[in-house]
């Protein structure tokens, strides 16, 4: 009788569960086999080609308009340097505070060039005076709408709009293909976990999809000098977007019968998602929160001074002192035309359109916060409100830049008040004693609400492709 021996324990297996091949080798047979379609690697060499291009637009944008900042900065000094020279046997305060405008900027962000967002619509340098602020804030709001709404090719929209569109050409017939081909029963029938396969492919082409996304990026990111927090969240933010994208793909992928069928399925989630449901909602917040111009909030202001002309001077000085108490005290004016009078006036017409520049502030808010929600049901919409706010270029960063010129804009007339109502004499050192505005860039921020509802969609996404790949029927 002869006996069997038994080997000495169990073959190795390699950890993806299939036989015979380590998960390396596996790996690289799948890399060949997905990059063995000319369509596949042309696709990605495309994306990888758009992204360097849409890097090097944001940069020439960004270095536009910071040569722009440097050529606006020189002829604002030689102008001051000017102005001063009128100054140097002494002069009048009022008429100082009143011809001399100062310069404040707002440079571009190092991320800015990924994002360009509110930098191509709102201005970046301003010129203020010690009149009243409102219509000067707004004064230079004459973006032509229909030339601004198209927006800037930059590294989001390539991510946002076209990075999906490639995600379709190398997903929609990954099982579909292999049907056609007729290889899906073959795989099915192989000693592997169900779904194990697929997993690997869609990994792979996932993780070149996102290699050709954030290769020209990362190297836009070193050029600009970026600090490496906010490049990498703006990466995690990619690779959260993408793997949705992925996931959706997957979940279309494993439930269609043809690759055709895959496709047009795709293509039609693609634009429900990322064009008319992001209008749609754009229509319901704009009927819901509807804006005035900032010019007609200028306007008003202005109106508001000239009326000021017409009125009793002590009626004027009264709203004025309503605001600035610590004056009230000072002389009465009884001339025809005194500098602390006008400047009260210009101060009445701030105070007069007040609420209605709060009301304005709010609803440009309200309709931003907006936005925000429909992010945490909308990828695309979240993806991009994700990138504004970590480049800095949003909503909130323009809204602080007002803040700042606004906080200027308050010590420089608080300079000038004690020349006017205390009628002080001024002359070379106090004109260079003026207030200067300091430059700051705006700052980026992490909307942890955004990210947390972007990594929800991304994984609700990823976990309904994979279980639906488990399903997969010759």
């Amino acid at each position: 009788m002869t006996t069997m021996h038994k080997p000495w324990g169990n073959p190795p297996q390699p950890a993806d569960g299939r036989r015979g091949l380590p998960a390396w080798r596996l790996l690289r047979l799948e890399l060949r086999l997905a990059l063995h379609s000319r369509l596949a690697a042309g696709a990605l060499l495309m994306l990888a080609l758009l992204g360097a291009v849409a890097v090097a637009c944001g940069l020439h944008a960004v270095a536009a308009q910071r040569d722009a900042l440097r050529r606006i900065v020189g002829v604002q000094g030689a102008e001051l340097a000017v102005l001063a020279q009128q100054y140097r046997q002494g002069g009048d305060a009022g008429m100082a505070a009143y011809g001399t405008p100062h310069l404040t900027v707002n440079p571009a962000p190092a991320l800015a060039f990924a994002a360009i967002g509110q930098l191509d619509v709102q201005p970046h340098a301003l010129r203020v005076r010690a009149l009243g602020l409102q219509a000067q804030l707004y004064e230079s709001e004459a973006v032509n709408p229909e030339l601004a709404a198209h927006g800037r090719f930059d590294y989001a929209f390539v991510l946002v709009y076209l990075a999906p569109l490639f995600i379709v050409v190398l997903m929609h017939d990954l099982v579909s293909g292999e049907r056609e081909a007729g290889r899906l029963r073959l795989l099915a029938a192989q000693p592997v976990r169900a779904g194990s396969p697929w997993r690997l492919r869609i990994a792979l082409r996932y993780g070149l999809v996102l290699a050709a996304v954030l290769a020209p990026f990362a190297a836009g990111a070193a050029v600009a000098g970026a600090p490496l927090g906010g490049a990498a969240l703006v990466a995690a933010a990619a690779a959260l977007y993408l793997a949705f994208w992925f996931g959706v793909s997957a979940l279309v992928a494993a439930r269609v019968r043809g690759s055709a069928a895959g496709a047009a399925a795709l293509l039609a989630l693609f634009v429900s998602l990322t064009l008319v449901a992001p209008a749609i909602v754009n229509a319901a917040i704009a009927r819901q929160f509807t804006l005035a111009r900032g010019a007609e909030l200028a306007l008003a202001q202005r109106q508001a001074v000239h009326q000021g002309w017409d009125l009793p001077k002590q009626e004027t000085m009264e709203r004025f002192f309503n605001s600035h108490p610590e004056w009230r005290g000072t002389a009465p004016v009884t001339e025809r035309f005194h500098w602390k009078w006008y400047y009260a006036m210009q101060q009445a017409g701030d105070d007069a359109v007040a609420g209605q520049a709060r009301q304005y502030r709010e609803q440009l808010l309200a309709r931003d916060d907006w936005t925000r929600r429909a992010g945490m049901l909308l990828a695309p919409v979240n993806a991009q409100v994700l990138l504004h706010r970590l480049a800095g270029t949003d909503l909130q960063a323009q809204l602080a830049y007002q803040d700042r010129i606004a906080g200027f804009h308050r010590a420089l007339r608080h300079y000038y008040y004690p020349y006017f109502f205390n009628d002080q004499p001024f002359g070379a050192a106090d004109f260079a004693a003026a207030p200067r505005y300091k430059a700051r860039a705006a700052e980026g921020g992490v909307p942890p609400d955004a990210l947390a509802a972007l990594a929800l969609l991304a994984g609700l996404a990823g976990w309904a492709g994979v279980r639906a790949m488990r399903g997969v029927a010759p």
